[in-house]
């Protein structure tokens, strides 16, 4: 799962973090406290043991680290009718017809969750961050690597963001943690198949 992208402001590539990573991961700083503690202290040992994979994307003019994320399985689940109500009529406009019959009775959706994703202060508002979430939403829709129906983020609560992932076809879950430090938020991968075929 690798791959190189390129735009007017940057080119980066896109690889698995390695321990040999870790010196260059103490320095990098995205300037949110608690996920650059997180990638100095945990994200490392935390996928040694599989909680998650990590990646990091890289400069290709310098080979530096610019953009850190992880990834995880998850599942949509709704604990109650009137977020599962909405959820199923939010997404069924992004199902085909043939499959949405079955759609509304799953009791599950299978997703890939992005854990974390800090991009490097000084080259945040880039587009690095959109470059990855096409990377991943690539990696699920062409290599078919596991059922796969949304991606899901807890998105940091600010203004910031939330306005990140809603601006690339975030949706929120549910109201119900409008006021915690975290926000879910969904993507189906079937809605953005069908428009970027509609570009080709």
């Amino acid at each position: 799962m690798e791959e190189e992208i390129q735009f007017s402001e940057i080119e980066i590539s896109i690889e698995k973090l390695k321990e040999e990573d870790s010196k260059e991961l103490s320095s990098f700083s995205c300037g949110v406290n608690e996920l650059d503690s997180f990638f100095h202290n945990e994200i490392l040992i935390c996928s040694k043991y599989h909680y998650f994979s990590s990646y990091c994307a890289r400069n290709i003019v310098d080979n530096e680290i610019v953009a850190v994320f992880t990834l995880a399985n998850d599942a949509v689940m709704l604990d109650n009718s009137e977020d599962r109500d909405d959820f199923i009529e939010q997404s069924s406009y992004s199902i085909q017809e043939e499959y949405k019959a079955i759609f509304q009775m799953q009791t599950s959706f299978p997703a890939v969750n992005i854990g974390h994703l800090g991009v490097r202060k000084d080259m945040q508002s880039k587009r690095i961050g959109e470059k990855i979430l096409d990377f991943i939403l690539n990696t699920f829709i062409y290599y078919n690597v596991s059922g796969c129906q949304f991606i899901t983020v807890d998105s940091l609560n600010n203004s910031r963001t939330n306005k990140f992932y809603s601006k690339n076809g975030f949706s929120f879950q549910t109201n119900t943690d409008i006021f915690k430090p975290t926000r879910r938020m969904y993507l189906p991968i079937e809605l953005y198949r069908y428009d970027e075929e509609g570009k080709e």
